[in-house]
């Protein structure tokens, strides 16, 4: 949950932010998780998971301070 990831080389802007079910994560990430049952990750336009944070809004913080376009996925 702590990888850094340069967000600066990420080539197109857009990002998208979906729900992930902590219990469908691996087992190390569901022991870091808080006893959360929902964490949001954010993937790029290929489907590749950029970050994983503990709440929705955050996940739209983190885009766009990294000058990207957040889109929700449901």
């Amino acid at each position: 949950m702590h990888t850094p990831f340069d967000f600066k080389d990420a080539g197109d802007r857009t990002v998208y932010v979906k729900a992930v079910a902590v219990a469908d994560l691996p087992k190390e990430v569901q022991e870091s998780a808080g006893g959360r049952e929902q964490l949001y990750a954010v993937h790029d336009a290929e489907g590749g998971q950029l970050a994983l944070v503990a709440d929705r809004q955050l996940a739209f913080v983190l885009a766009r301070q990294n000058d990207m376009t957040p889109v929700a996925v449901h």
